[in-house]
């Protein structure tokens, strides 16, 4: 019995020892507990994101600025109406009107193109290119006047300009054109049913009057006009960004109303001289006063009515508006204020109506219609 309690002991006497031994290595110290976990911070709140462009207040400052487009600009003088459409449109397209029969008002202002030939000045009779470039026909309707120089107060006389024109469409008078209209069988009766009442209703003014007509609802709303309207999500942040940009920066000193421009002259190089041999509207005015001021272009459908500017010597839209900063507002724009405003500027691109511009089918040339004169 001695002997099974000695071993038990023992072990408890080891046990012991070994206890004191780990205490005096600890300086003689009990253990100091565990210290309890620390809470992990939480990381700081990020700044809160930059607020978008106000929506509903570009909205309504849009909607001051520009107007509501019409779908048609129309016109007491020449009140519009479905005959005179339909005459001008067969007239737009007829290349019979030149005296070579082989340019239309269509070959400069092409309407599956955007009413523009892409060219920097356009060809005309025997190749001959024109002084500056050609505009869009569509939306010019509600300009201030036409042409560059503004020389033509609607587009009525405007459209009396280019036939006469020796390097456009090259006719030698108006009477010559009388005689191509009258021998065509199928033109008078489209005059007189234009033109009622009218004793001899097949004349230049109504042949001019009723390519106006048909000028005046070539309109092309786009998703810029469904955002003033009210479709707040029309327009994409980028756009939105842009059309602030447009108006702090103040190009709406310039371009304003429907068309977006077309409603003013202004001088090109107006805080920064521009490099121009091209006088301008002083050529039609002949004063000089008006030295380099042209009528301000409309902006409608710009991303794709290029080259730019009056002589077509710019082939982009990005660098036409880094070059319109510096020369008229005196502002030299950075990499993101060019491409918010590219974005803006392609939000204008409107839908023509296909339809409408169809080319019709022309009336066939009679026994005394005159041959095409390459002269």
């Amino acid at each position: 019995m001695s002997r099974r309690l000695t071993i038990p002991f023992s072990i408890a006497l080891l046990v012991l020892a070994l206890g004191l031994l780990t205490a005096c290595s600890d300086g003689g110290q009990a253990p100091e507990p565990a210290p309890e976990p620390q809470a992990t911070p939480e990381p700081p709140m990020p700044p809160p994101a930059p607020a978008g462009p106000d929506r509903a207040g570009l909205q309504g400052r849009a909607s001051a600025l520009f107007g509501t487009l019409p779908a048609e600009a129309g016109s007491q003088a020449n009140p519009v109406t479905d005959a005179k459409i339909e005459l001008g449109r067969i007239l737009y397209y007829d290349p019979r009107l030149s005296k070579n029969q082989d340019v239309s008002c269509n070959s400069c202002h092409q309407l599956d193109n955007f009413g523009v030939d892409s060219e920097p000045t356009s060809p005309g009779h025997k190749g001959q290119l024109g002084g500056r470039n050609s505009p869009t026909v569509y939306n010019a309707a509600f300009h201030v006047s036409q042409f560059w120089d503004g020389r033509a107060a609607d587009v009525e006389e405007q459209a009396k300009g280019p036939v006469l024109n020796p390097i456009e469409m090259a006719m030698p008078s108006e009477e010559a054109v009388l005689v191509v209209l009258n021998s065509v069988p199928g033109y008078p009766p489209l005059f007189a049913a234009a033109f009622p009442g009218e004793e001899d209703p097949v004349s230049y003014d109504n042949m001019a009057r009723a390519i106006g007509a048909f000028e005046r609802r070539l309109v092309t709303p786009s998703r810029f006009d469904a955002f003033i309207g009210g479709e707040a999500d029309a327009l994409t942040g980028q756009e939105l960004e842009g059309l602030e940009a447009f108006v702090t920066l103040g190009c709406i000193q310039c371009h304003m109303g429907p068309a977006i421009g077309g409603g003013s002259y202004q001088k090109l190089g107006r805080n920064v001289p521009y490099p121009s041999e091209d006088k301008g509207r002083e050529e039609a005015t002949g004063n000089e006063a008006d030295r380099y001021f042209f009528k301000v272009p409309s902006l409608r459908n710009v991303a794709e009515t290029g080259p730019y500017f009056h002589d077509g010597s710019v082939a982009t839209l990005d660098e036409a508006i880094r070059l319109m900063g510096k020369h008229q507002l005196g502002v030299e724009l950075d990499a993101k204020q060019v491409l918010v405003l590219t974005a803006f500027l392609e939000s204008l691109t409107g839908e023509p109506d296909e339809a409408y511009v169809a080319m019709p089918e022309l009336p066939e040339s009679g026994e005394d219609t005159p041959a095409p004169d390459p002269s």
